[in-house]
């Protein structure tokens, strides 16, 4: 019987602990209910402890008048881009761009070039200008490596602007009006250096002072002031322009 009542006693031990905890939790819910019948009712809110609604504002008043963009939007149905012709566009909007459709005009073409065969037959009716016999070309001074044509018959030499030959490369130990003079003769297919002696600036050819008119060879070096001038010839004893039979026709 005693150990019987061993095995039995684990078993009892467990249903009293869990009828404990089914009275505690019956207890704590007497409690609560309890409690809540102490506390005093609370009011209902009523209506007028609500605060009164605001008056709504029309739609046209919340709203800030429409721009000139929107108007225009609105009176062309939404379309973008596409501003009705009797509204003008705001002051600050871009300019829309036109599209263009169709051909690009064609640019000019240039001149094709001409082909020639055989012998092709050249124009000296005329001259376009002066005939060039020469030049003198700047070797020294202000201008290095500058030239200035010659031109047949009387050819002045000075500074200025308007002299036939105008040596104006900032050399103002030159005269400015006919320092000196140099002469073509195509009939006599020669050159002559003339000094002029009213100036009182001297001039030189090959290093010496001429006093009088000097016949010139190619290559002369010719000194006015701080500039030197080689002469280089075009025409002469082996060519003049009057060897072209039509050049004056």
């Amino acid at each position: 019987m005693s150990i019987g009542n061993d095995k039995g006693a684990p078993h009892r031990g467990a249903q009293g602990i869990i009828g404990s905890l089914r009275e505690a939790l019956a207890a704590a819910s007497r409690d609560e209910t309890a409690r809540n019948e102490l506390l005093p009712p609370q009011p209902l809110a009523t209506a007028s402890a609500l605060p009164p609604p605001q008056p709504k504002e029309p739609a046209d008043m919340r709203r800030e008048p429409p721009s000139a963009a929107e108007a225009a939007r609105d009176a062309r149905g939404g379309t973008p881009n596409i501003p009705p012709a009797d509204l003008p566009l705001e002051a600050d909007a871009p300019p829309t761009t036109r599209v263009l459709r169709g051909a690009k005009p064609a640019a000019e073409a240039p001149a094709r070039t001409q082909l020639v065969r055989g012998k092709g037959s050249i124009s000296r009716q005329s001259f376009h200008q002066d005939p060039v016999v020469g030049w003198l070309v700047v070797v020294g001074g202000p201008g290095l490596g500058a030239h200035r044509p010659i031109y047949e018959g009387n050819n002045t030499v000075g500074r200025a602007a308007n002299q036939r030959i105008a040596i104006d490369f900032g050399d103002d130990a030159i005269s400015s009006e006919e320092q000196a003079y140099i002469r073509y003769d195509g009939g006599e297919r020669s050159f002559l250096f003339v000094p002029n002696l009213a100036k009182t600036n001297v001039v030189a050819i090959n290093d010496k002072r001429p006093t009088a008119a000097v016949p010139m060879q190619p290559m002369d070096l010719i000194t006015m002031g701080r500039t030197q001038l080689v002469f280089v010839p075009l025409c002469g004893p082996d060519f003049d322009w009057g060897d072209i039979a039509d050049a004056k026709a």
